[in-house]
């Protein structure tokens, strides 16, 4: 695969959207470590995104959308995300969503969908991970009716629009369907319970008889092989390396607060562990390793998520010409990029409190939000999958499974 070149005016204005993204950044983290004790549902803070302009980065400037592609988008979840993580799973979880149906419905009906939501400014939440209780699609007359219960989606408490995964009664095919939370038969609750992600706005949903359209589905989610195109099946890196992307987000956050406050506090370690040198201030190697050891960490996994960008991109240019073997190839190094993010937010959010010291207990710095975020996610997305599937294919040359993260 080769890199493809950036015109001027994609440089342009990739460079205005990630300038946007940088303000809204540094406007939420004024007040994140508040905005998530209090954990109420971020209306205001999706209001934010859309006066952005970010909810519709990703639909064609044809359609009224910004036009910007996957790396801009993932640039700027991770952008959010190092301010409020929260903010950065629920704008990443959006934007693929909203993306979905160019995977899954035809060009015409995904064209139309785009429009509507660029004209409406929708927050799209829900959840199409395989591992969900099914829900039933039954058809009727008009259309179909939806039933059953979700136990857990994105965005749902302030979503405009869900997409939902849900089996045909009729012949079990799972399908991608679009709804309205607004229809009196859809009843969303909250995740508020959770010790992290607080403002993510994730829930449950319990569908009652909801009437479905036949424009309101998308098409197949089916794991059977040939039955999505090898474009379809970019569905799942995209979506694993939106997750990445999420997960370096925190970690560098964390970073860039902790290395903040560490130039003006004294060190955490004991005296005897302490060393100066003529003309600096003091400087305590254990902290020094502690945090060139995360850097590390963060610069490594960043970069394998880069290269894992790169190749989806290319993936994604080569449309319908995709083919299975290019399709495999993308989501493994795609489901590396997640293991490794997902592991280095671990590490970081861990350890990073540990160079601290006693002091980042203290709720007034809010330092334990970012480790609480990121554990909350990758509990969700265990590496274990991920980390099996590439395996099997370093060995034995296996196609990943088609899954979503939930």
């Amino acid at each position: 695969m080769t890199y493809i070149e950036e015109t001027a005016d994609e440089g342009a204005g990739r460079a205005h959207l990630l300038r946007i993204a940088r303000e809204l950044a540094d406007d939420l983290a004024t007040d994140a470590a508040l905005r998530e004790q209090a954990g109420k549902a971020p209306f205001d803070e999706v209001a934010r995104l859309r006066e952005a302009g970010l909810l519709t980065l990703l639909v064609p400037a044809e359609h009224g959308g910004g036009g910007a592609d996957w790396r801009t988008a993932y640039a700027v979840v991770r952008t959010i995300a190092a301010a409020d993580g929260a903010i950065g799973q629920l704008l990443g979880c959006h934007l693929f969503l909203s993306f979905s149906p160019r995977f899954f419905a035809g060009p015409d009906l995904a064209a139309r969908v785009e429009r509507e939501s660029a004209a409406g400014q929708w927050c799209w939440g829900g959840g199409i991970a395989s591992h969900e209780p099914r829900l039933t699609l039954t058809p009727t007359a008009d259309g179909y009716l939806l039933e059953g219960h979700q136990s857990y989606a994105a965005g749902v408490t302030v979503a405009d629009r869900l997409v939902v995964r849900a089996a045909r009664s009729d012949t079990g095919e799972p399908l991608a369907v679009l709804i309205d939370p607004a229809h009196p038969g859809v009843v969303c609750g909250s995740d508020g319970d959770t010790f992290g992600q607080r403002l993510a706005a994730g829930g449950s949903v319990e569908f009652g008889s909801v009437p479905i359209t036949a424009d309101d589905v998308f098409g197949s989610l089916s794991s059977d092989e040939g039955a999505l195109s090898p474009f379809a099946g970019l569905a799942a890196p995209t979506s694993r390396l939106a997750s990445a992307q999420f997960c370096l987000g925190v970690a560098e956050g964390l970073l860039a607060e902790a290395r903040e406050y560490g130039r003006t506090v004294d060190s955490s370690w004991p005296p005897a562990s302490r060393q100066s040198w003529p003309g600096r201030p003091p400087q305590d190697p254990y902290v020094l390793t502690a945090y060139g050891e995360l850097a590390v960490a963060a610069h490594a996994a960043s970069a394998l998520a880069d290269q894992a960008v790169d190749a989806l991109i290319c993936g994604l240019a080569r449309g319908e010409d995709l083919n299975d073997d290019e399709c495999a190839e993308i989501a493994v190094l795609a489901g590396a990029a997640e293991a490794s993010a997902s592991r280095a937010a671990q590490e970081i959010t861990t350890r990073a409190l540990d160079a601290i010291g006693a002091r980042a207990a203290s709720s007034r710095h809010g330092f334990d939000r970012f480790w609480r975020n990121a554990r909350t996610h990758t509990l969700r997305e265990p590496v274990g999958d991920r980390l099996r599937e590439v395996g099997d294919y370093f060995l034995n040359g296996a196609h990943p499974p088609f899954t979503l993260p939930s």
